[in-house]
């Protein structure tokens, strides 16, 4: 079993539509798994496995693990599972050898996002928010354990004046509704079998995982950790409306961004500002959603990336969720969104890379969970 030697295992499950624990062999011919979560395009996983000759005419784990096919990827550390990816196998490479072993089964896929990605569609959807359409798309794919979550909107578009259409597909649709909102859209297990669908703002709310640690001796548990500030990154947004009554051009106030609540003492201030053309002939709800969502899409402008020793920290470290940094001085320690981590693991190995971001420096918090 993959990364035993630390107190680790790999758990897998394969499938069509329900995943289910795949035969003996298929488990123990994993050689090297790795899993990316938080990527901007959805998650997606690699596992490479030895394939022995067990049939006269063919290998048998190439119809197991063929493509689209389900599989669940957990971590299992004691005796709960924390489940890396629930998703489907889009490609798959053979590599036939003649030296004894050497053959082996790669594949690779996606998050279960791919599933609302092959269609294109031509939809109409007057006179709904877009929370309530993004509920409606989802709904189609509860046969895959998928549970919606939107935040509700505020903007309805009157008939006479907009009908949202959908003219791509579920995925790319959902991705747009999203960003006209300055909210994100991913889909990530929560359990062996079931994932979330969430629509909403950045989600920065809930506990904190265990503190990143460097610095303090038999607790630390990163083995490499670097900062960088970016001063371009944070983006200010100006737009103004026109009002048709009396034909003025009313200015429309700065909005915050929608990333709350705030991980640093001391923010970057925006020094570039973008101009919304497209707000001056929107209604004021549309207007200031836009406004809303420019300020929300720029990026932070403080990040860290570094590597994880996972015998000592314990656990799978999970994207798009908040983690303390502890050990590094006061201008780095203290929260911060987890943008992406790599799990890979091999046996006897189990490392984590990760990159976080944050708006900017000073911590807003006396101490962080341990």
């Amino acid at each position: 079993m993959l990364a035993a030697q630390l107190g680790v295992r790999v758990m897998l499950l394969v499938g069509d539509t329900v995943p289910l624990p795949p035969p003996h062999a298929v488990t123990t011919a994993l050689a090297a798994a790795q899993v990316t979560t938080g990527g901007e395009d959805g998650d997606g996983f690699q596992l490479t496995f030895a394939a022995p000759r067990d049939g006269v005419m063919d290998y048998s784990i190439i119809k197991t693990l063929a493509p689209f096919k389900r599989v669940v990827v957990s971590a299992v550390f004691g005796v709960v599972p924390e489940v890396l990816i629930d998703g489907v196998i889009t490609h798959q490479q053979f590599t036939p050898s003649e030296e004894p072993g050497g053959t082996t089964l790669t594949v690779s896929g996606r998050d279960l996002s791919q599933m609302l990605d092959l269609e294109e569609k031509n939809e109409a959807f007057p006179n709904q928010p877009d929370s309530v359409i993004a509920m409606r798309v989802l709904a189609s794919y509860a046969r895959y354990g998928i549970l919606p979550r939107t935040t509700p909107t505020t903007a309805v578009p009157v008939m006479l004046q907009l009908i949202p259409r959908q003219a791509e597909t579920d995925l790319a649709f959902l991705r747009r509704m999203a960003r006209r909102n300055g909210f994100v859209f991913y889909v990530e297990p929560v359990a062996p079998g079931v994932s979330q669908a969430y629509w909403g703002p950045e989600n920065r709310a809930g506990m904190p995982q265990p503190a990143l640690t460097l610095g303090m001796g038999a607790e630390s548990n990163v083995r490499g950790l670097h900062f960088t500030q970016d001063a371009l990154a944070p983006v200010g947004a100006e737009g103004s409306i026109l009002e048709p009554t009396l034909g003025v051009t009313l200015p429309i106030p700065p909005l915050p961004s929608l990333k709350l609540p705030p991980l640093a003492l001391s923010p970057l201030p925006a020094e570039r500002t973008r101009l919304m053309r497209e707000t001056a002939n929107a209604s004021p709800t549309r207007a200031a959603a836009a406004m809303l969502a420019a300020s929300s899409a720029a990026p932070d402008a403080v990040t860290a990336e570094g590597e994880l020793d996972t015998a000592r920290y314990g656990h799978a470290l999970r994207a798009r969720a908040l983690v303390g940094v502890r050990g590094v001085g006061a201008s780095y320690d203290g929260l911060w969104y987890v943008r992406s981590v790599t799990h890979d693991i091999r046996p006897g190995d189990y490392r984590q890379r990760f990159a976080l971001s944050r708006e900017g420096t000073m911590t807003t918090l006396p101490a962080l969970p341990t």
